[in-house]
């Protein structure tokens, strides 16, 4: 059919049923080859956009009728060298046969009016071009496909260029929905499975250890917010380094609207990005703070969401001093009431300092040390800082609010050190700042501290 509107929206929608797989619309460029000039014609949820502006992947949301997956197409923005935007989708932890109601519908973008809808009948496949937009004879149109593959993604991906690590051979299935014989061959297209990943025009991420054992949609976070670590390290010039990440977390008083509310450990789970880019076995060492530091148990990606529910607390005041545990305290927990509820900074800074000197490390460390302020320990804390200007450990300071963060905020521009081993800034909502800026302020002063301390021989 002919699409007569200059945006249009592909929408995939499933019913939602327990047990169900989830599923990912994606699009493919494709020149007329049938194939796509470079990874970066590939617009899927790890890239979610297309350097042209043409096709945006816009994300899921659920509705009273399921879920829906949407890729957003600018055809008057489209490159003169593609001729065909394939609209495609992936299965991911079971088969398309399993998600019922799986429909296609083409939306003009402007009005939201429906254009086209297809509804797709499968069994065993895990990939599927639904539908593709072509041009012809200088007008756009669209077509219906429903072509499934049962060997997935990486069955898919090298058809139209796509680079895949061991990826299997292809092997087409066809729908069960009989579909009239299009003018020109469709070939397939392909979103990344975590076993055959495609290598983006950035930096690829890399995989660690457990982390194919994350529920999905944490999986799919960590999977881009790597890949946004590892933009940040080439910007400032620090592609490919390593380090030893620590994270520090404030658990004072002023802290427990913010724990309350989920942003500490959402924070956590952002920076288990950091440790899984930088870090050669991607775990965290950890610890939290308040009157006492305590040390958390190490944090490995294949663990986050249960060390998040048993580890990311706020402090207690200890009642009459008693340091009894109290009821429910499981395994490697530690005593809040232990660790207080005032701000007692230069305590967890000698106790990592300690740590790093007791474990060398072939590797530079990055602490991430994030706090709501309340900083009044102002010179045992500049002490401690200063006496670590000759050790391997870089301080990245984020503050969590608008509260007083004393010396840590003229850390910069403080002279007699040999090298600046303190960065910091502070943000009124961590929760609003998106991942890449985040990534960009955190790791803009790490990289040249790396330089400096290599070139005075601390590192």
């Amino acid at each position: 059919m002919p699409v007569a509107a200059v945006a249009v929206r592909a929408e995939l929608g499933w019913a939602d049923r327990p047990g169900a797989p989830d599923s990912d619309a994606s699009a493919l460029l494709l020149t007329g080859t049938g194939r796509v000039r470079g990874d970066a014609d590939f617009v899927f949820y790890n890239q979610p956009e297309h350097a042209s502006g043409a096709v945006r992947h816009l994300g899921k949301q659920r509705g009273p009728d399921g879920w829906t997956d949407t890729v957003e197409v600018r055809l008057d923005r489209v490159e003169p060298a593609v001729e065909r935007v394939l609209l495609c989708a992936s299965a991911d932890g079971g088969t398309f046969g399993q998600l019922p109601g799986l429909v296609l519908r083409l939306l003009d973008a402007g009005t939201g009016a429906e254009l086209a809808r297809f509804a797709m009948a499968a069994g065993t496949e895990t990939a599927m071009i639904g539908g593709e937009l072509y041009r012809r004879a200088g007008q756009w149109k669209f077509r219906a496909v429903g072509q499934g593959y049962a060997a997935g993604l990486a069955g898919l991906a090298t058809d139209f260029g796509i680079t895949v690590d061991d990826a299997p051979p292809p092997a087409p299935v066809p729908a069960a929905v009989p579909v009239p014989a299009p003018p020109a061959p469709v070939p397939p297209q392909a979103p990344v499975p975590p076993q055959a990943p495609v290598r983006p025009a950035a930096p690829a991420p890399r995989l660690v250890k457990g982390e194919e054992r994350l529920p999905v949609d944490m999986r799919k976070r960590l999977s881009l917010r790597k890949e946004q670590v590892a933009v940040s390290l080439q910007k400032h010039g620090a592609a490919g380094v390593r380090a030893r990440v620590v994270l520090v977390l404030d658990a004072s008083g002023s802290m427990s609207m913010l724990y309350a509310k989920g942003v500490v450990a959402d924070v956590v789970e952002r920076m288990a990005a950091v440790a899984a880019q930088l870090d050669d076995d991607g775990e965290m060492q950890a610890w939290t703070f308040a009157s006492n530091p305590a040390r958390l148990p190490d944090l490995r990606l294949g663990e986050l969401p249960e060390w998040l529910r048993l580890h990311v607390r706020v402090g207690q005041l200890a009642v009459f001093g008693r340091r009894k545990p109290p009821r429910g305290l499981q395994p490697g927990q530690v005593d809040m009431r232990a660790v207080g509820i005032q701000n007692e900074e230069q305590k967890v800074i000698r106790e990592v300092r300690d740590f790093v000197r007791a474990t060398p490390a072939a590797d530079p460390t990055l602490v991430l040390f994030f706090s709501d302020g309340g900083v009044y320990r102002n010179a045992e804390i500049e002490r401690e800082l200063r006496d670590a200007v000759e050790e391997p450990v870089f301080w990245q300071f984020v503050g969590l609010g608008r509260s007083n963060y004393g010396v840590l905020e003229r850390f910069d521009t403080m002279p007699g050190r040999r090298v600046d081993n303190v960065g910091f800034f502070a943000v009124d909502d961590i929760g609003t700042v998106p991942d890449p800026e985040l990534y960009d302020r955190l790791l803009s002063e790490f990289p040249s501290w790396i330089r400096d301390a290599r070139r005075v021989g601390i590192l």
